[in-house]
């Protein structure tokens, strides 16, 4: 028997999902948050091609998400669990990455309408020349039929959003847009029947196509963003095992209730809140406090969604499920921030405005002044139409999207990703930069032993240098001027650390064995701990230092102690510091300072920074941030200099002056085409040089950010 579903779209997922497995498409989404290089890319390529009904599995080091080809419906948990024997942790997700179709097609359509207005214009030559009587109607015949079909297809952005603002009785400025495109094809048709002299084909076209330029232009801003929430959302594990009778079982987390066992290996991601039933086990708390360190909670503690389970396993009972879990929680305030982020009001929204009704006011006023002063209606409306296209916002709608993109160049050369269209808008505003510490000021390092025997220092700079791990990576730095040892038969195994034999004796570097809490180097039957240390990123110093000179205030917030935290600010030369910050303790001092009247520049990079990032003005993240935070932030910084930060601010602050200059130089531009069209001056070659010019007068002063 079929399936019947009232709902076509829970009828038709089915049939799609069958559709694209049987088109090669992937069937199921993993999302691997601890992934970081090449090597883990093959890793888990490998585990995964190795399961039972996986037919493909790809991997995306950017996205952080395994794409896998699989029978519909499959259970991921087998995939899920070999994962994380071998140290990577993974979850299901229904999210994946869509082709941006959207963008696409405005670029399809700019081409389409510069490749009709260039031979419009072409075509247009010979009727500004002096042509007449049937050879000036065959040229603008021969446009009309270049021309219409051109900006009918080209403005139907334009066309969608005019007609959404009318049926919700409101105005923007794709209202005057599309009126000048439709209006000026309209009455061209007409003249071009009449066998009249003037024909707006050419005009109607630059129209179309400058906005769609614009358009474009804006676009490009809008690509990278996505929402945190999502992400935090994502963190949840899809499944869990279940301890029923003493018997497991894999089911959806929807279905846990409070007051359930749960059983959890090492390496997995606490799905609910919930108390501990054993001894001994040892969490990553990152997502809740943004410090490294691990923690030993005793039997008993409370844990919260999200937290990390390191030494398995483990056995914990329910206390919080669905909506009430501390990770849910967490995604409401990333919500409710982004949306609130989301309402600003732009520079080109509020010029907008009043441009938009201004506009209509001054092209119906020319058309009655001229009607009742001539009495011709034909003439009326040509006077009419020609305002509003020489008053269509060209200059207005390349004004902010050439600034911004010229801007965001500026900073992606510099090593600054800006992922919001608003972003370098609302940078230029702040007067306050909050600074996350750990992993944003400060990172961890492992410090050599003091007891370590002088010959092997050398062994232990040549483990680290094999491996990824960025604890690895800092160690061979700090062991900079030691020359490596010569080892044979490297092997990295994720979660637990790198072996090799140096001289046929074993070595490693990794997880210390027992308790599994800290790192130890081994060598042969010796081993030695490697103790963590923190220390001050290079050029925060000089960013904080150069923010003071900016005018701006500037605070610390961490999870940490308040002596540690107390200590990084004495370094800093900050006084300004708060410690044992939880994720909402961040966003509610973000939201005190903005209460005040404050702007502020949020700047962290761990999972507790999300709500904070998405709550502030505007925000920043490192690279090496967790995917969460990179999409709460406005801007991502992809090199590993802090200085740029305030590189970013001061680049925000020209963009915007140029912004302004823009919107002046539009004005300026309409202070002399308005009375012209007025007058009755304003010719089809005049509209079409007047718009072009003005465009082109924006784009080139947008080139002049610094």
């Amino acid at each position: 028997m079929t399936d019947v579903s009232a709902c076509p779209a829970c009828a038709a997922a089915p049939l799609a999902r069958a559709r694209a497995s049987a088109a090669g498409q992937p069937t199921h989404h993993l999302v691997l948050p601890g992934i970081h290089c090449a090597g883990c890319i093959r890793g888990v390529e490998d585990i995964l091609a190795r399961q039972t009904g996986i037919r493909s599995a790809r991997v995306n080091l950017t996205l952080k998400r395994a794409a896998v080809e699989a029978e519909p419906g499959a259970d991921p948990t087998p995939w899920i669990d070999a994962l994380s024997r071998a140290g990577y942790e993974a979850h299901e997700s229904s999210d994946s990455s869509e082709p941006d179709d959207a963008g696409r097609a405005l670029i399809v359509r700019l081409g389409v309408a510069g490749f009709a207005m260039m031979n419009v214009m072409l075509l247009s030559v010979a009727v500004w020349s002096g042509a007449t009587d049937a050879t000036r109607d065959m040229f603008h015949w021969i446009s009309a039929a270049i021309a219409i079909p051109a900006a009918l297809f080209a403005a139907q952005p334009f066309f969608t959003n005019a007609l959404g603002a009318l049926k919700g009785s409101r105005l923007n400025m794709d209202v005057p847009s599309s009126l000048a495109i439709l209006l000026a094809c309209g009455m061209s048709l007409y003249e071009t029947m009449q066998s009249g002299s003037h024909a707006y084909f050419d005009a109607a076209l630059s129209l179309t196509f400058f906005l769609l330029a614009g358009r474009v232009l804006d676009a490009r801003m809008r690509r990278a963003a996505r929402s945190a929430a999502a992400d935090l959302a994502a963190l949840e594990p899809a499944r869990v095992t279940r301890l029923e009778d003493g018997t497991r079982s894999s089911v959806p987390v929807s279905e846990v209730s409070v007051g359930d066992l749960i059983w959890l290996a090492a390496g997995a991601r606490l799905p609910v809140d919930a108390t501990l039933l054993d001894d001994n086990a040892v969490l990553d708390r990152s997502v809740i406090t943004g410090e490294s360190d691990p923690v030993q909670p005793v039997k008993g503690a409370a844990l919260q969604a999200g937290e990390v389970v390191l030494t398995g396993p483990v056995t914990v009972r329910a206390t919080a499920v669905g909506e009430d879990t501390t990770l849910r929680r967490m995604a409401r305030l990333v919500a409710v921030a982004e949306g609130a982020k989301n309402a600003y009001t732009s520079l080109a929204d509020r010029a907008a405005a009043i441009y938009a009704p201004a506009v209509h006011l001054i092209s119906f006023a020319a058309f009655l002044g001229w009607a009742w002063a001539t009495g011709d209606i034909r003439h009326a409306l040509n006077i009419a139409i020609a305002t509003l296209i020489i008053t269509c916002p060209c200059a207005l709608g390349l004004a902010v999207p050439a600034v911004a993109t010229a801007a965001t160049g500026r900073l992606f050369r510099k090593g600054l990703l800006v992922k919001s269209e608003t972003a370098l808008e609302r940078l230029a505003e702040v007067d306050t930069v909050v600074f996350d510490k750990t992993g944003t000021l400060t990172q961890s390092t492992l410090t050599p032993p003091v007891d370590l025997p002088e010959d092997l220092a050398p062994v232990l700079r040549a483990l680290a240098l094999a491996s990824d791990h960025p604890l690895s990576k800092g160690l061979a730095r700090t062991l900079d001027p030691i020359q490596p040892a010569q080892l044979t038969g490297l092997t990295e195994t994720p979660g637990e650390g790198i072996m090799a034999k140096w001289n046929g004796v074993p070595a490693r570097l990794g997880k210390a064995k027992g308790d599994g809490v800290g790192t130890e180097f081994c060598v042969g039957e010796k081993s030695w701990p490697l103790h963590q240390s923190e220390h001050i990123l290079n050029g925060a110093s000089n960013t904080i230092e150069h923010l003071k000179q900016m005018g701006m205030a500037v605070h610390i917030l961490t999870g940490d102690t308040p002596a540690k935290a107390a200590s990084v600010a004495r370094e800093l030369g900050l006084g300004a510091v708060e410690a044992r910050m939880s994720p909402e303790d961040k966003q509610a001092f973000i939201a005190g300072l903005e209460a005040k009247g404050h702007t502020v520049l949020m700047v962290g990079d761990g999972l507790n920074d999300t709500a904070a990032l998405a709550m502030a003005h505007a925000s920043i993240a490192p690279g090496s941030a967790l995917e969460a935070s990179r999409n709460a932030a406005d801007i991502v910084l992809t090199s590993n200099n802090l200085e740029m930060i305030a590189e970013a601010v001061r680049t925000a602050q020209s963009a915007r002056k140029r912004i302004l200059e823009n919107f002046g130089l539009a004005a300026s531009y309409n202070a002399v085409a308005i009375p012209l069209a007025l007058a009755g001056f304003a010719t089809p070659l005049m509209a079409a040089l007047a718009m072009s010019a003005s465009s082109v007068t924006v784009i080139l002063n947008a080139m002049r950010v610094r």
